[in-house]
């Protein structure tokens, strides 16, 4: 009889090893991401900050990259269609999603966007949050991310207008 560890043991204990170190990272960290709607508001006296004097400068610097209607498949690096941010329409049709992805309110601070490059303070962020809650108030949007007339939104007034999964030129972050 050999003093070795039985194959089956010694296949059972790799197993069990290499399941820790898979299980080790996941345990640290704070799991998946989630999109969080911020609870930005309109302040009761409005807003200075517009789309030509915030709209366009942030989007410029941050979104348009990605989100722009001129750019096509892998150009958009996955940006879902129709998430298109150069123009203002672009912006509030999916006001929600992008209040989602990269604004910041009372009740969250979202930086998943934008995954690289340069990113907005978290200032910045917090007068995307109020700009986008002041535009969509104008609007008569309420401040849920609704549409005031689902009939006029392309998607069906859940605010996220172009969000296909399945869509080839939406990406792994489509669903989101």
């Amino acid at each position: 009889m050999s003093d070795a560890v039985p194959l089956a043991v010694r296949r059972l204990l790799l197993i069990a090893g290499l399941a820790l170190l898979v299980a080790a990272p996941a345990g640290c960290s704070s799991g998946p991401w989630v999109p969080t709607p911020t609870g930005a508001t309109c302040p009761p006296e409005g807003t200075d900050l517009t789309y030509e004097n915030f709209g366009t400068p942030f989007m410029e610097a941050y979104c348009v990259r990605c989100h722009s209607s001129e750019l096509k498949g892998a150009a958009r690096m996955g940006a879902p269609i129709y998430h298109d941010f150069d123009s203002k329409i672009g912006i509030l049709n999916v006001a929600a999603h992008v209040d989602r992805e990269a604004a910041a309110g009372p009740d969250a601070i979202d930086r998943h966007m934008p995954p690289n490059g340069d990113k907005p303070t978290d200032a910045e962020r917090y007068d995307l949050g109020t700009w986008l809650a002041c535009e969509e108030q104008a609007l008569g949007n309420p401040p849920d991310g609704g549409v005031a007339d689902a009939s006029l939104a392309p998607d069906g007034g859940d605010g996220d207008a172009g969000l296909d999964a399945g869509n080839a030129d939406a990406g792994p972050d489509a669903a989101q």
